[in-house]
């Protein structure tokens, strides 16, 4: 029998689904668990931010942060959440969750950077934005490196 991890990533591979579809299957599946469980909240709450219900999202996903997930979903709970708020126009409170997910480093470090990005731009911060997305991705660069990095940091520093 498959774990019941496999059979979560089966639902979200599987393209041939329509959105009704996955969040039948999702909410299929999250009921073989405790109504309080993290992850079983958190995959209902991403099959709704998939199918762009976010107002029901948003719950689902303040739900499983509050019940507790591991290291691997706990950041892309944060992350998801802060993108479905940003969707919602609550950009300021998504800068503030992506600013301190970024912080907190990791391996959706990265992850958060670029939504991080997204929300500054939201904010009316392209320049800012801009600059996220660049120190993010400097360090992938097979060269210039340290130039993309020095370009990043001129975007937000306080005019000469």
């Amino acid at each position: 029998m498959d774990t019941w991890d496999a059979r979560i990533d089966a639902v979200w591979g599987d393209d041939a689904l329509t959105d009704a579809e996955r969040i039948e299957r999702i909410d299929d599946l999250a009921r073989e668990r405790p109504d309080s469980d993290g992850r079983a909240l958190f995959e209902r709450a991403g099959a709704r931010d998939s199918a762009g219900i976010e107002a029901e999202a948003e719950v689902l996903y303040r739900e499983a942060l509050a019940a507790g997930l591991d290291d691997e979903h706990r950041p892309q709970a944060v992350i998801q959440l802060a993108s479905t708020l940003r969707n919602l126009d609550r950009v300021d409170e998504a800068v503030e969750m992506l600013r301190v997910e970024r912080e907190r480093g990791g391996a959706f470090a990265d992850a958060a950077s670029a939504f991080y990005a997204l929300a500054l731009v939201s904010q009316g911060d392209a320049r800012a934005g801009a600059a996220v997305a660049l120190e993010a991705l400097a360090p992938h660069l097979p060269r210039y490196t340290r130039s993309v990095s020095a370009y990043a940091r001129e975007l937000t520093a306080p005019p000469r």
